[in-house]
């Protein structure tokens, strides 16, 4: 029974999920879904997810926005910018919802399979399911799919899925995904909700590494209706969807059309909202939040605003240092510039005290490590003693912080200590680097006028210090362009986490993902330690297992000083004109407005509350 029984994969057999017989003698659990945290939340016999009303109206319209722009609708390749709301086209075997954040469960497929040792999985497909064309979805279909990603898709699914080492249909309703390399529990839940079913059929005449703007065929709830490249695309809900009545989907996708209207400027955004040119808004600035909803129609009750506690892992959001500039590779640089970093000041004159500072790249999670390390983590961390900072064995990582007056000297004093005893000099006023002999330069890349704000305090403060600091704005395609190749000194970057960290983190921080172009290893780490650590989170058998290596890799990648930790919320702040029927239960993970519907009587009496509102 050995590897997978002690996996939290395991907790499906507490609904009667029974081992069978496949492939020779190795057994496998057919069950319904997929837990890597503890046991699912719904049994084989759910009908529909308990935040969502089964029996929703369906029709009407939802209006979004976004940010920036779009020059093509495939969303699974590297070039160009894709449009917002693409994944509402395409289907996946298995989906989470927002109420069991480490399970999945299936969509295209009615059941799964997973080997005992881990070495293959199997879905079936549901008979019904079929493409926006009526064309059947099959195994060749996602044969076709998966070839497609890993030698022509973004290099994240390329990377994700190097252990999947091919796909074979038992049947057309049928599908082996055969793995390679060590047991790797997070693998089945990889290929079940993150590859994207892609028609064979529809790229027979289209090259799929291509960027295009004409609409991909998909199997999903929505289709793509019309579009104007950078400024609009709509999509509209299939009215003959093959999956609207799956336990997961039931009571979601309600709305005859979703439209994003995109905006260059955050301002206009907000502005727009305000009008009524979009109904739903989820808001990230704490200045916006404090200030910016003071109109007549919130005042009438006809938008409403609402805080929603998190409960979700809120990983790590930091200015992150491109570590193949030179000037950045010195560790007690990287710590010293933290100093210079007033967040206490900011969240008391800018941010209205809304922000909490983040200290951890597993913030908000069990995965965080705390205080000192316990036997568990010392056991993890004892064969690299050499090879990490000494600081990685003592109490955890804690920012440096201010008193908030804008006026407090300790911060800067430390960092101007800490740069001295690394042989950093002033030089007519001119922090000198002892490598280079170079005065020390650095540009904040961003594509925010926003952040200008934030970034103004941080580079007079830096300015004390003797660094010459600049800010440089340059729109979303350009930013997304230069982060891509690493052309940048120091951006602000978000790694969010789940409550089960696994095979991403390879992306996160692993050494080869950082050679490649596009990884989100932006910090360009390449560390053995990192590296080893992040395959001993991979292969740990269970859940528990896990905790000791992530609470160890965290307190590595902390103490390296790799991000100047930035701050979150404690909540969601989500604003919306009153126009939606929902339930009264908030799923754990933060709003799904897929579940919500039109509510048509207020719909009507918030259209004329406007035209009075305007009169």
């Amino acid at each position: 029974m050995g590897f997978f029984k002690a996996s939290a994969i395991m907790c499906v057999a507490l609904f009667s999920a029974a081992p069978i017989s496949s492939a020779g003698e190795i057994k496998t659990i057919k069950t319904h879904g997929l837990s890597l945290a503890g046991p699912l939340k719904y049994g084989p016999d759910f009908k529909h997810l308990e935040y969502v009303n089964p029996n929703a109206p369906k029709g009407g319209n939802l209006k979004l926005s976004a940010r920036g722009g779009f020059d093509n609708l495939n969303p699974y390749i590297s070039r160009g910018q894709a449009a917002i709301g693409l994944t509402l086209t395409f289907e996946t075997l298995m989906a989470q919802s927002n109420d069991d954040p480490s399970a999945e469960y299936g969509v295209l497929a009615e059941s799964v399979e997973v080997a005992e040792d881990l070495s293959f999985v199997i879905f079936n497909l549901h008979k019904t399911a079929k493409f926006h064309d009526g064309t059947p979805v099959t195994a060749d279909d996602l044969i076709f799919s998966l070839k497609m990603v890993k030698e022509k898709g973004v290099p994240l699914f390329r990377y994700y899925y190097a252990d999947v080492k091919d796909a074979v249909a038992l049947t057309p309703n049928r599908i082996k995904f055969n793995f390679s390399g060590p047991p790797n529990r997070e693998l089945p839940q990889i290929v079940g909700q993150l590859l994207p079913v892609l028609s064979k059929k529809h790229f027979e005449t289209r090259q799929f590494e291509k960027t295009t703007l004409t609409p991909i065929l998909g199997s999903g709830p929505y289709r793509v209706k019309e579009f104007e490249a950078n400024r609009f695309i709509t999509y509209e809900r299939v009215k003959d969807y093959w999956g609207a009545n799956i336990p997961i989907n039931k009571g979601r996708y309600n709305y005859d059309t979703i439209r994003y209207d995109f905006y260059r400027d955050t301002s206009v955004l907000l502005e727009a909202f305000k009008a009524g040119e979009y109904d739903y808004r989820s808001e990230n600035s704490a200045k916006n939040w404090a200030t910016g909803y003071d109109f007549p129609a919130l005042k009438k009750g006809l938008v409403v605003k609402e805080e929603i506690p998190s409960n979700t892992p809120a990983g790590q959001q930091g200015y992150a240092y491109n570590l193949r500039r030179e000037k950045f590779q010195d560790p007690a640089l990287r710590e010293a510039l933290m100093y210079a970093f007033d967040f206490e000041w900011l969240n008391k004159n800018i941010f209205y005290n809304q922000y909490v500072r983040t200290n951890s790249f597993y913030y908000n999670s069990v995965m965080a490590a705390k205080g000192k390390p316990s036997a568990e983590e010392l056991k993890v961390l004892e064969p690299f003693r050499d090879q990490v900072p000494i600081r990685v064995f003592g109490p955890t990582y804690t920012p440096p912080a201010s008193d908030g007056s804008g006026r407090d000297r300790k911060p800067l004093r430390t960092a101007k200590k800490i740069l001295k005893d690394a042989g950093w000099i002033i030089v007519d006023s001119k922090l000198i680097s002892p490598k280079s002999g170079k005065p020390l330069e650095i540009e904040f890349l961003m594509y925010d006028q926003n952040s200008l704000r934030v970034i103004g305090p941080f580079i007079k403060n830096l300015a004390k210090l003797g660094v010459t600091a600049k800010s440089r704005i340059v729109d979303t395609a350009q930013f997304t362009e230069r982060v891509r190749n690493y052309d940048f000194d120091i951006i602000t970057s978000t790694f969010w986490q789940t409550v089960s960290p696994g095979n991403e983190q390879r992306e996160f921080w692993g050494s080869a993902a950082g050679k490649r172009p596009g990884s989100r290893n932006v910090m360009g780490i390449n560390n053995p330690v990192v590296d080893a650590l992040i395959e001993q989170l991979v292969a740990a058998p269970d859940y528990e297992s896990l905790k000791p290596v992530a609470r160890a890799l965290d307190r590595v990648l902390t103490w390296n000083f790799y991000v100047i930790p930035q701050y979150t919320t404690a909540f969601d702040r989500i604003a919306y004109w009153d126009k939606f029927g929902k339930t009264d239960i908030s799923p754990s993970e933060g709003p799904d407005i897929t579940a919500w519907w039109i509510d048509t009587q207020k719909e009507i009496q918030l259209k004329e509350a406007q035209k009075n509102l305007k009169n």
